[in-house]
């Protein structure tokens, strides 16, 4: 009999710190990114003429909102196709270079997590924004995996914290801000349901400067994060709770909606209108 306490009692100890060990390397992944590499090969891209040209990055190594990124490139796709662009999609980082970038009318960040490119990378992003580029980030592009000083403050504002647990979707209204952009807002009513992964942040952008577009009433949901052994994440970012902001950067513009979980999002007229818009306001020039 005591054999057998001993068996189960080893048994279950293994079973935990296998969890353990397994939850520590996932916690790891999303707040670093693993495994980390980067990719230094430009590619051979051949871009036509007349055609604005859209860089769809989605690299992933944080936390990888699969769902969402495979629902997003036959619909970019389609918007591409509809607008006249030339879609460049990827998950390679060589493209960041000044050389191609300097090419794109946009650069999108699509839920891209963790660490995607390289520090010369980075640098030749922020040459590109600042030199008339233009920046859009979707969802988990916002998140706080990517230790990047610049990028957080021209694209979020503040830091990521957390979202909701319990539950992890809520639906309510989405908000038109009343000094929204209204090349940003064209053809987007003043409030919509939609459910999603609401994203808490530090701190609200509009503090900061940035233009919000589109917003939730915080208040209408539950924005506490907390689980297990975490318990300081029961807190909000209060009745004004942006979704959707933006900024002027140099002489480019950078836009980021926090909105784009799940696949559902990629369904929804007025978020697919937004992204749309944005592409569009990128292609004009301050």
């Amino acid at each position: 009999m005591k054999k057998i306490f001993k068996i189960v009692l080893w048994s279950v100890l293994g079973i935990v710190v296998v969890l353990g060990g397994l939850l520590g390397v996932f916690i790891y992944k999303v707040k670093y990114g693993f495994p980390v590499s980067y990719e230094t090969e430009a590619p051979a891209i051949n871009f036509p003429t007349g055609k604005p040209a859209i860089l769809l990055f989605s690299k992933t190594t944080g936390f990888r909102h699969g769902e969402s990124i495979e629902a997003s490139k036959p619909v970019m796709a389609g918007l591409a196709a509809k607008n006249n662009w030339f879609l460049y999609e990827t998950e390679e980082g060589g493209v960041f270079n000044e050389a191609q970038l300097a090419k794109f009318s946009a650069v999108i960040f699509n839920n891209s997590t963790g660490e995607v490119i390289n520090d010369d990378q980075k640098r030749a992003l922020e040459k590109y924004v600042e030199n008339g580029g233009t920046l859009i980030g979707i969802h988990g592009a916002g998140d706080d995996s990517h230790r990047w000083d610049w990028y957080e403050q021209n694209l979020l504002g503040f830091k990521f914290s957390h979202h909701p647990i319990n539950p992890q979707f809520q639906e309510t209204s989405v908000l038109l801000d009343a000094q929204a952009d209204s090349l940003l807002t064209a053809g987007i009513p003043p409030s919509w349901l939609h459910s999603d992964e609401w994203y808490v942040f530090f701190g609200n952008p509009r503090s900061k400067g940035f233009q919000v577009e589109l917003s939730i009433n915080g208040q209408s949901i539950n924005p506490s994060g907390n689980i297990l052994f975490v318990t300081n994440k029961n807190f909000g970012m209060g009745k004004d709770h942006p979704v959707a902001w933006s900024k002027q950067t140099g002489q480019g513009k950078t836009f980021y909606t926090s909105m784009g979980h799940s696949d559902a999002a990629w369904k929804n007229e007025h978020f697919l209108k937004l992204i749309e818009n944005a592409i569009r306001w990128a292609q004009v020039k301050p």
